[in-house]
This record gives C-alpha cells, structure tokens and sequence, in this order.
C-alpha cells in the first residue's frame, strides 16, 4: 500500500514537472521571438521630396538606432532665365538634376522614438547643372556690328559629384506601429568644392579661363538642403 502511494506520488510529481515543462516552455519561446521582432524590425521607405523620389530599406539594429541603405534621383529640371545679367542682353537655360544612394544612421534619444538624430554618407552621381548662355540683341566689336548668334554661345557645367556626408533631424517614428506610418526628415548634405567646365563658340570660345574664377565664385554653395517625406511600409 505504502510503495503504491509513493508509486502514484512520484508519477503525480514526474507529471507536474512535464506540465510545467511544456507550459514554461513555449512561452520562454515566444518571448525569444518577441524580443527579436522589436529590436530588429525591417520596413520598405518609399521617399519623396526635395531630393526626388527613392526608397530605402531601414533595418533596426536596436528599438533606438537603425540603418537605411537606398537612393533617390530627381527629374531634370529646366528653368529659363533663371539668371540675369545688368546690362547685358542674353536668354539663358539651366537644366539641373541630383541622383545619389545613401547610407544613414537613425538614432532615437527619448523614450517614444518621435525624435531622431540621423547621420552617414551619400555619394552624389549626378549633382549639378548645366547653363546654356545665348547672347541676343546687338554688339559692337570693333568697326563691326554682330548679332548674337555671330557673338556665339557659351555653356557652363558646374558639378558637385563626389562623397558627402549628411547629418538632420527625424521626427515621428521611423517603424510602424501597425503596417504603415509616414516620417519626416529634414537635414542637409555637405558637398565638396564644384568642379566647372567651361566651353564657348566663335567669340566666346576663348573663355576657359572663367573656370577657375566660376569655381571661387561658387565655394560657398557647400550645402544641399534636404526635406523628405518617408512612407514606411513594415516588412517584417
């Protein structure tokens, strides 16, 4: 009687234990898989703004610091006239344009991640633009009168291609609560000096020398601003 009670005890305890087992088990599981989601969730960004359109994808490395790798590029932009000269009669056309691919580190420093501190480096493969320079009216040159087309044409290419770092401000959360949220940012690239390339016909073929001038002139253009709306997409 006494060794069937222990019998039963013992099979009662062995019993508990598996219960407890397989109940403490699946649940110790689950918070593994819990913990991995919130720290290293992944979202598509579909970007648009002042730097075009693009897309990032951003990888959360811990719940406050994340990276995104991607790129953007914008339509050619034509404005005419977009500069004027005193007393000098000319039409001009300026076609700009920026294509680049970016690495950023996101950081949030307070508790609800609405804020965040955003740095890396982008490396620009189009940054610049060029101007076509078309002299009109009449000129005097010499003994002579010339039209503008007889005076020629002048373009100029300036260029900022090259490696910049980036540094902005983020604001709203960078990962969906849910499937989709939207986020800001805003920041500015750093770019180095312009590089220029002058080229001109007939009486304005002779003016390469502007080049180095054009590019003095030009040295305190070292910042491209930056205001970026991000439609994120949760992936994972």
């Amino acid at each position: 009687m006494k060794k069937s009670l222990l019998l039963m005890l013992a099979l009662a305890y062995a019993g508990l234990g598996f219960a407890q087992d397989a109940a403490v088990m699946p649940t110790k599981s689950r918070s593994v898989l819990d913990t991995g989601f919130k720290q290293h969730p992944i979202n598509l960004q579909v970007i648009a703004g002042s730097q075009g359109l693009g897309a990032d994808v951003r990888y959360g490395v811990t719940p406050k610091l994340g990276l995104r790798f991607g790129g953007s590029t914008s339509t050619s932009v034509k404005v005419n006239d977009a500069i004027k000269f005193s007393g000098f009669d000319a039409s001009n056309t300026l076609n700009a344009q920026l294509s680049n691919v970016h690495l950023f580190a996101d950081y949030a420093p307070f508790k609800t991640n609405a804020f965040r501190v955003v740095a890396g480096l982008g490396y620009l493969f189009k940054a610049g633009g060029e101007l076509e320079f078309f002299p009109t009216g009449s000129y005097n040159y010499g003994d002579m009168t010339l039209t503008g087309a007889e005076v020629g044409q002048l373009d100029i290419d300036l260029s900022w291609k090259g490696v910049a770092p980036y540094l902005g401000l983020g604001l709203f959360k960078s990962v969906p609560k849910r499937l989709f949220n939207i986020n800001l940012d805003l920041g500015t690239y750093f770019l180095k000096s312009p590089e220029s390339t002058v080229v001109g016909t007939k009486l304005l073929s002779e003016n390469q020398q502007m080049e180095t001038q054009l590019e003095k002139n030009m040295e305190s253009y070292r910042f491209l601003p930056v205001i970026q709306l991000n439609f994120n997409f949760k992936i994972k």
